[in-house]
């Protein structure tokens, strides 16, 4: 478990740093990332090159929170589930979502597939409310 959690710190660092080549280094080469947008990115390096574009312009200056909600592991696959967000100083609320697939390649864990979405608590809240089976048992 401290190396999948050292793996999503080094996402983090490279961010913080707006290394996109650090950040790209952190997936498989036939990665896929999925943002929260919508954009579909394939392979570490295209990840890598796409962040530091943006790094370099929308999101220069801001750092990525991440807090680890749930891990399971599978033999040489994991499953991670997050909460973060990006900003330039502290958020309020972390209000995106990250579902990652990890695999260990030559011994190292990599980012195989990340899944990213926005919460959107108040559609949530109003689901819940006119929907109670809805709502998960574990939140």
């Amino acid at each position: 478990m401290n190396e999948i959690h050292a793996l999503l710190q080094r996402t983090q660092d490279a961010w913080n740093r707006g290394d996109g080549a650090a950040y790209g280094a952190c997936f498989t080469d036939d990665a896929t990332d999925v943002t929260f947008v919508g954009t579909v990115y394939h392979g570490g390096e295209e990840i890598g090159r796409a962040h530091q574009a943006l790094f370099d312009s929308f999101l220069k200056g801001t750092r990525l929170f991440v807090q680890v909600d749930d891990v399971r592991c599978y033999g040489d696959t994991a499953i991670v589930v997050t909460r973060g967000a990006v900003a330039k100083s502290e958020p309020k609320r972390l209000d995106k979502l990250a579902t990652y697939t990890l695999v260990r390649v030559d011994g190292a864990w990599r980012i195989a597939a990340v899944q990213k979405t926005k919460h959107k608590s108040l559609m949530e809240a109003v689901s819940f409310r006119f929907q109670p089976a809805t709502k998960p048992t574990a939140s």
